[in-house]
């Protein structure tokens, strides 16, 4: 097993003090990863989606890249809510005309609807990153204890003081702070405030010993810099890496972000409050099914209509500050980010 790093030997091995947001179901690719470690921030690979084998499959592809440290991320264990035979049929009524537009099969709801967090975990173990962060949740003890064991610092996700206090009683390693701002899923579980990102960053910070790391609407270097005046350890950015060359944003999907549409929040593609560029699906999707059963049930009708090249149907996360991100490589976007 490795040796356990404190976050100051750990924070030294950075270059730059920014972090990849780790952007889930296909925008963020091993090789974005990578390169953003290779440019010396600290790269991450949103892993939740993926089987084991695939988590495998993924960090070795990292790893053939660079040979910098990493970050790989998980959603905490999610329990499955009981869905009703009536919040069944009104969903399943909602979707029919999207998938006969794309001349998909009637809805129906799989047998499986998320990946098994333990057999992830043990995959993500298997050749330990140098950390692992998780939202959604607190993580079980042994989790977090066989991660420390491995040698991997741990990082919670949170929206709110409380959060970030029930993590830092947890003994994580460190805490990000989402801003209300922030692009695609809000990572807290239990109370979200919608913070702006630097007065929660100053919140936290002043609050906890751990160190915290800001995320949410951090598109410039000057917001970068501003986080780090406001007490954060590092910064997170997620949609300012959007259009990378190396990012797996679809061709639809850069399409839609070049276009200015509003960002909405909304629960229709998944079931949990996610920002987003708004779209028919958005507009139309007022009876999801909870997360993560809805995030499952969507999934058919948003890859038909990436193949498609239908970017109404598409989940096209994106923070408040979406127009300041730009077409270049992740070096690139890493250099205009560093202050």
């Amino acid at each position: 097993m490795n040796a356990l790093r404190s976050w100051p030997e750990f924070q030294a091995t950075l270059r730059v003090p920014l972090v990849l947001a780790p952007m889930a179901g296909g925008v963020g690719t091993p090789a974005l990863a990578a390169a953003v470690s290779q440019a010396g921030g600290l790269g991450s690979l949103g892993a939740a989606y993926l089987t084991p084998t695939q988590i495998g499959g993924a960090m070795a592809a990292v790893r053939a890249h660079t040979d910098r440290p990493f970050l790989v991320n998980l959603f905490a264990p999610q329990p499955v809510p009981t869905v009703t035979p009536a919040a069944v049929a009104l969903a399943l009524e909602e979707l029919a005309p999207f998938h006969a537009a794309l001349h998909l099969p009637p809805p129906t709801l799989p047998p499986q609807v998320q990946e098994d967090f333990g057999a992830q975990l043990n995959a993500v173990l298997a050749d330990p990153p140098a950390a692992f962060s998780f939202a959604f949740g607190r993580l079980p003890p042994a989790a977090l204890d066989a991660l420390h064991a491995a040698g991997v610092l741990v990082i919670g996700t949170a929206t709110s003081l409380r959060e970030a206090h029930l993590l830092a009683q947890d003994g994580v390693d460190a805490v990000t702070v989402q801003g209300g701002a922030a692009g695609g899923h809000r990572g807290g579980w239990m109370q979200d405030d919608h913070a702006d990102t630097l007065h929660l960053t100053r919140q936290v910070s002043a609050a906890l010993s751990v160190p915290v790391i800001a995320a949410g609407g951090l598109m410039a270097a000057a917001d970068v810099q501003a986080a780090l005046q406001a007490g954060a350890a590092l910064a997170q950015c997620g949609t300012a890496f959007l259009l990378a060359d190396e990012a797996g944003t679809t061709a639809p999907y850069r399409a839609a972000l070049r276009e200015g549409r509003p960002t909405v929040l909304t629960r229709a593609f998944s079931g949990r409050p996610a920002r987003g560029l708004r779209n028919s699906f958005t507009d139309t999707v007022t009876s999801p099914l909870p997360t993560p059963t809805q995030n499952a049930l969507t999934r058919p009708l948003r890859a038909a209509a990436a193949q498609a090249g239908n970017p109404e149907l598409l989940s096209l996360w994106a923070g408040d500050g979406y127009r300041q991100a730009r077409t270049a490589s992740a070096a690139q976007i890493v250099a205009d980010l560093t202050p």
